[in-house]
């Protein structure tokens, strides 16, 4: 194992089950000395990494919040869509949450979020946390923008990741899943209820910046109970124009003019 595995591999046993270990506790989950894990916690520590806790404890460090502000501050779609989601949950007119989510490698991951009112049930999306790749309108849609090989490579993998499907079983969801993205291309939009959390409807649409590498979706959350047609269209139109907007941003273009928003609104109709 490289270094730098080493202590990617060390960071990576802190999660929200458990927050805080002592060296004894990671070299037995590890595998390896314990004068080994203490030399690698020592070095994280002294980067800022890992921090001292109690009774020889430690957990995550300061360095990891000055980088999430690096993010915050540097990241071209959490930077410009920051405002467009504080707009779409003002502008949908009942509780919801908005979200920005990037495909990064293999993992889905929320990047931005902003919430109005209260839901019946808690989103299990929230920042910084991966998502399921194949469930869900948000990981659907970004999956509609990949090129067939790619999509392939991914979907196969996560099935046999998270499901151990054996590989005739993977060929088969497969199949099932690029008739939906199928679907999603058309439309320029997806839907799924209840596909991540119980009683929650997920409306997004995809985001794609091939300049910047960035495939992302944008999307919002709501109570299913709330959602009816005439709301669902007025919702698919106010992300589409939100997401129009947004691959300008990113692509440095101007605002949309009228005739192509039209288009874009017809299309979805």
């Amino acid at each position: 194992m490289s270094s730098l595995g080493r202590y990617i591999k060390l960071l990576r046993l802190f999660g929200e089950a458990k927050g805080s270990w002592t060296v004894q506790e990671m070299a037995e989950a590890l595998g390896r000395p314990p004068s080994t894990i203490y030399r690698t916690v020592r070095d994280l520590v002294g980067e800022g990494f890992l921090e001292p806790a109690y009774e020889a404890h430690y957990r995550l460090g300061p360095a990891f919040v000055e980088f999430d502000r690096l993010v915050r501050l540097t990241d071209p779609l959490v930077r410009a869509g920051h405002s467009h989601l504080h707009d779409l949950v003002t502008q949908a007119g009942v509780p919801c949450l908005a979200l920005l989510a990037r495909l990064y490698g293999d993992t889905v991951l929320c990047v931005a979020d902003a919430a109005f009112g209260s839901l019946p049930a808690r989103p299990s999306y929230e920042r910084g946390r991966p998502m399921p790749l194949t469930r869900g309108a948000t990981s659907k849609t970004i999956l509609s923008l990949l090129p067939a090989r790619r999509l392939s490579r991914l979907v196969t993998d996560s099935l046999a990741g998270t499901t151990g499907a054996d590989e005739a079983a993977a060929r088969a969801e497969l199949g099932e899943l690029r008739g939906v993205l199928a679907g999603i291309r058309r439309s320029g939009y997806c839907i799924t209820r209840g596909e991540i959390d119980d009683g929650l409807v997920g409306i997004a649409v995809p985001i794609a910046a091939t300049g910047l590498g960035i495939t992302a979706s944008v999307s919002l959350v709501l109570d299913a109970r709330s959602l009816d047609e005439k709301l669902e269209h007025r919702l698919v139109l106010q992300l589409v124009a939100s997401a129009s907007l947004l691959v300008d941003q990113l692509t440095g273009l101007r605002a949309p003019s009228a005739p192509r928003a039209t288009s874009s609104l017809r299309d979805v109709e």
